[in-house]
Order: C-alpha cells, then sequence, then structure tokens
C-alpha cells in the first residue's frame, strides 16, 4: 500500500511538472474553421436531454478535474505592468447624476462586469445584478458604481434579465436587495432559484427564441449563447444560458451575457436587424486552449459585433474580476489596440468607466 501511495504521488507529481512545462497547443484558425462548419439550423434544436441542457450545434468538450488542475498549474502568459495595474475608473455619486437627468432621458449606465442599469421610456432594466464583493471565490478588484442601498433608494421598480447561473452573473445576495414585485426574465430552470427570494418576484421563465411582452411597449426576446451552467449545489447545465433582446420602439439593445464564439450571433443578425446597441463579454479568454469554447477573446467579439450587424459596442465584464489568467483590465487595453489595428469607426465603441452613463441614441448612424 505504501508503494501504491509513492507510485501515485510520483505519477502526480510528473504530471503536474508536464503541466507547468508548456500549454497545450491550441489553433485559433482551426477553431474558426470548426465554428463555421456548423449548420445554423442547429440553432433551432432540441436542446434538453435526460435532465440537461446542451449546445446542439457544437457539443461543449468534457473538462475533468485534471483538466481544470492543469489550466491552473500550466506556464502562464506574461503580462506588462501597466496591463497588469489597468482598471477602469470610477464616477462618484451616480444616484445624483442620475437624479439630475431629465426624467425621459433614456440611458445605460455600467454599474460593474455584467451588470448594466437601462432606463428605457422611463422604465429601468439591470442585467445580471452582481453587487457582492466576491462572485463565490473570486474577489472585485473595482466596486460597483453604486451600492445595493443606493439602487434601492434610486430604483423603486426594476426589470431583471437574468442569463444564467455561475456567480458572477446570478449573486443571491443582490437578487435578495431587488425591489418587491420585481419582473424577472430568466433562462430556463432558474425560476426555482429565484421563487423563494421573499420579495414577491414576477418570473418568467424563457427559453431560446422566445418572447415576451415587457410593457410599456417592450418585447424581451431570450436568444441562444455558447455556455454552460453550473453551481456548487446543483450539477453541471441543469439550467440554461441565453442572452437577451429587449426591443422598445425607439431602441433594440442586445445583451450578450458569457458565450463562445458561435454561428448564432450571425443568425440574430438576421432575425432580428436593427440592433441599436450590443453588449458584448470581453473576459475569461486566457488561455485559449481551455477558454475558447465558452468565451469570445476580443477579436471574436468584434466579429460577434459585426455578425450582429449592431450601430454601437459596449465591452462587458472587463475590470472587475479576474477569472481567466488575463488581468482584469487587459481586454479593455486590447481592444483599444484591435480596433486601431481593424481602423474601425471608434465613436460606435463605448469602453465606459464604472458609472458612466451613456445617454441612448434614437438616431443610429447604420450598421456595418
Amino acid at each position: 500500500m505504501k508503494k501504491m501511495r509513492i507510485g501515485f504521488a510520483l505519477l502526480s507529481a510528473l504530471f503536474l511538472y508536464s503541466c507547468l512545462w508548456k500549454p497545450p497547443p491550441f489553433d485559433d484558425e482551426l477553431w474558426r474553421e470548426k465554428v463555421h462548419r456548423t449548420d445554423p439550423a442547429l440553432l433551432y434544436a432540441p436542446h434538453f436531454r435526460d435532465g440537461r441542457y446542451f449546445n446542439p450545434w457544437m457539443p461543449m468538450e468534457e473538462k475533468s478535474l485534471l483538466t481544470l488542475l492543469r489550466w491552473r498549474l500550466t506556464e502562464k502568459s506574461s503580462y506588462t505592468p501597466a496591463e497588469e495595474g489597468h482598471l477602469p475608473p470610477v464616477i462618484p455619486d451616480l444616484p445624483a447624476r442620475i437624479g439630475s437627468l431629465p426624467g425621459d432621458t433614456d440611458f445605460i449606465v455600467w454599474i460593474g462586469h455584467g451588470t448594466f442599469l437601462i432606463r428605457l421610456g422611463g422604465e429601468y432594466w439591470i442585467t445580471d445584478p452582481m453587487f457582492s464583493e466576491r462572485a463565490l471565490l473570486p474577489k472585485r478588484f473595482t466596486p460597483p458604481a453604486m451600492t445595493l442601498e443606493e439602487f434601492r433608494e434610486k430604483v423603486p421598480r426594476v426589470n431583471v434579465i437574468l442569463s444564467h447561473n455561475h456567480y458572477d452573473h446570478m449573486d443571491r445576495k443582490s437578487l435578495e436587495a431587488m425591489p418587491a414585485g420585481t419582473r424577472y426574465y430568466v433562462s430556463r430552470g432558474l425560476g426555482a432559484s429565484i421563487g423563494d427570494l421573499g420579495n414577491k418576484p414576477v418570473i418568467h421563465e424563457m427559453d431560446w427564441w422566445q418572447s415576451l411582452d415587457g410593457g410599456n411597449g417592450t418585447t424581451v426576446i431570450c436568444l441562444p449563447a455558447q455556455h454552460w451552467s453550473r453551481r456548487v449545489t446543483e450539477g453541471t447545465n441543469r439550467t440554461l444560458w441565453a442572452s437577451f433582446l429587449i426591443v422598445t420602439p425607439d431602441v433594440t439593445i442586445y445583451y450578450g451575457a458569457d458565450s463562445g464564439y458561435f454561428m448564432g450571433y450571425r443568425e440574430i443578425g438576421k432575425r432580428f436587424p436593427g440592433i441599436d446597441y450590443a453588449l458584448l463579454p470581453t473576459t475569461a479568454y486566457h488561455p485559449r486552449w481551455f477558454m475558447h469554447y465558452a468565451h469570445v477573446n476580443v477579436e471574436e467579439a468584434l466579429d460577434a459585433f459585426s455578425d450582429l450587424k449592431a450601430d454601437h459596442f459596449i465591452p462587458t465584464q472587463w475590470g472587475t474580476f479576474r477569472l481567466g489568467d488575463e488581468p482584469p483590465g487587459f481586454s479593455a487595453l486590447e481592444l483599444q489596440r484591435v480596433l486601431s489595428e481593424r481602423n474601425l469607426d471608434k465613436k460606435r465603441f463605448h469602453i465606459l468607466d464604472l458609472g458612466e452613463i451613456l445617454p441612448i441614441s434614437k438616431n443610429s448612424p447604420g450598421g456595418p
């Protein structure tokens, strides 16, 4: 028995040493070819079987505990001091600045990570509310642009978009602080998780491609994303993940939540022309060999923006948590670099500061 333990320890040590030696190879061009070979018809295929959801156009690669350990122990890329230290500024006094706006001003304001407070026709919407200090384990590098107490005081009524159950998107403490009677538009399976919040939530569970009346002339549309779901108390993929469209008579906003690059962006752009604002993720994409399926990198986020044929791009989820190898503010610097390399019109790209209020333009310049 002792020899077996020693042998196992040696094998484990050799495995860990091999992991630290170099990362596995990954070919972005081959990955892109694989994406483009997928059949768009599968975006509409059944995606629930034997109690689990799945992406029917491209099954998720299974990742074992050893794969996770290999990521954590593989030799990491190096980043410059500027990349390590870059974080978004926090503009203070957000509640007062909102209060000083004319009541008919529609706007988007970044609270932090994937949390955006949006005012449309006098109605407030919030995406994946996350105000807590930690997303289970990862700790914030920057504070939210307003506290939960300020939010409750400033926003007595709100609609919540809830994309999936990962801890950086579905935060129990933040959801419990939502006003009584809050309306939730959530992906399938999440209703049970928020039905006992105690603040009398009105819950609308939605499947991909389903649309619902959001009131005040607004339509909410649940759309596919290429991701997955899990919580400590739940198994993998027991609840659905999604992106969402909020469509009003004046503006259409796409909230991309978490996703890898997939043909769904192109299909959504075809099905729903005239998207004004695309809020797209730019986080947790290093190392590519581990992250490519479930998280877009900056280049892919810009390609997704082009596929959607949207007018304005807002990067989400950067600057708050370090969820991949890259520093939390790295993707904003990389986005600025790629915009210059591609010679894109920077007026259409809004890298917001925390608490920055972006007035919604009713006269869009036209898609790409």
